[in-house]
């Protein structure tokens, strides 16, 4: 693979829908014998001309209306679990609240009850072995699809006001759209969803874990809370994507061959100086910040609304109830591996 490093270069593959194709956003070795592409995950793995087509399928359920309107629900959620968390003096942020709340929420959007999440943040965790086994990754894919099968149809038996009953009154060139279609779909909102939200959350609170200074202005300042979740995306953006090359071409002026893959990584785009003035440096308060955390071109993140107000809610609700804590001494943050980084454990200690 190829792996450009800075804003300009990635910007113009992601902007490239020619010579590069998202029908593999994944970066990984194959099993023998395993098909080359997954099953798709439209929009994400559907190229011009569809793409265009597909994503507006989504784009009512992802509207900055559409986000508010769950604003109450997710603060529910996670005031719910920082009421658990009263009265300890230790926990596991990103066990016991990052995690949980993306998976509750997505759970709630598609009509399903909040326990439901447990076993999404299973699949993902499963998920992010499969990086290392592969087998582990094809027995989740299977039990994902099984599970979104009987859901969509019991949906098909009795709509609900949910999305996957959205999906099947949707129409796609004045077609219903395909059971692969609707099910793919809801794959994606479940891990892209997921995965990338709840890293953000974890890491947005291990940074404030980290830096006393951060958190102690953002407790006497609370307005800069969406400005610094902002900084947050532009430092740690989690996601890194995979692009095919169709045709032969440059990137940045090297040579690129069809059938080989250019790895987009845009916590990389996000650090670059000719872009983002003293770029190491987390300012919770920078002014300009056109960061590429949600991505860059047609497949920019189409979840972004929802995800900057499940961000936002979290860190304000957290930093309400627990307004002082920090690492716990000698504990160890463990992070993921594959396409999505963030922490997995992150003991701290509640200061009271």
């Amino acid at each position: 693979m190829y792996f450009p490093l800075r804003y300009e270069d990635i910007r113009a593959v992601a902007h490239n829908t020619k010579h590069f194709s998202s029908r593999r956003v994944a970066i990984r070795e194959n099993l023998p014998g395993e098909p080359l592409l997954p099953p798709a995950l439209p929009p994400l793995t559907s190229d011009p001309p569809a793409h265009r087509d597909e994503r507006m399928v989504l784009t009512r359920s992802f509207t900055p209306e559409a986000a508010l309107k769950l604003e109450p629900t997710t603060r529910s959620v996670c005031r719910d679990l920082l009421k658990r968390l009263a009265g300890k003096s230790e926990c596991d942020v990103a066990v016991d609240y990052a995690h949980e709340i993306p998976t509750r929420v997505i759970a709630i959007m598609l009509g399903l009850p909040e326990h439901e999440g447990d076993r999404f943040r299973d699949w993902i965790n499963d998920i992010t072995r499969g990086f290392a086994d592969p087998t582990t990754a094809r027995r989740v894919r299977a039990e994902m699809t099984e599970f979104v099968t009987e859901h969509v149809a019991s949906r098909r038996a009795a709509a609900s006001d949910d999305l996957v009953s959205e999906l099947l009154t949707a129409r796609l060139n004045g077609q219903p759209l395909s059971d692969d279609h609707i099910v793919g779909t809801v794959r994606l909102l479940m891990i892209a969803g997921i995965d990338t939200t709840w890293s953000m959350v974890g890491t947005s609170l291990w940074h404030l874990a980290t830096h006393d200074e951060d958190r102690k202005r953002l407790l006497a300042e609370p307005h800069l809370i969406p400005t610094a979740i902002e900084e947050f995306l532009r430092a740690y953006a989690p996601v890194i994507v995979g692009r095919v090359i169709d045709e032969e071409t440059k990137v940045g002026g090297c040579p690129v061959k069809p059938g080989e893959m250019v790895m987009l990584a845009y916590g990389a785009a996000n650090r670059d100086p000719a872009v983002f003035p003293d770029p190491d440096r987390v300012i919770i308060d920078r002014g300009e910040n056109r960061h590429a955390a949600f991505g860059l071109g047609i497949h920019r993140c189409v979840g972004a609304h929802l995800a900057r107000m499940e961000l936002r809610v979290a860190v304000e609700e957290w930093l309400r109830a627990f307004p002082d804590f920090t690492l716990s001494p000698g504990s160890f943050v463990t992070w993921s591996s594959g396409v999505v980084r963030g922490p997995r454990q992150l003991p701290v200690t509640i200061r009271r």
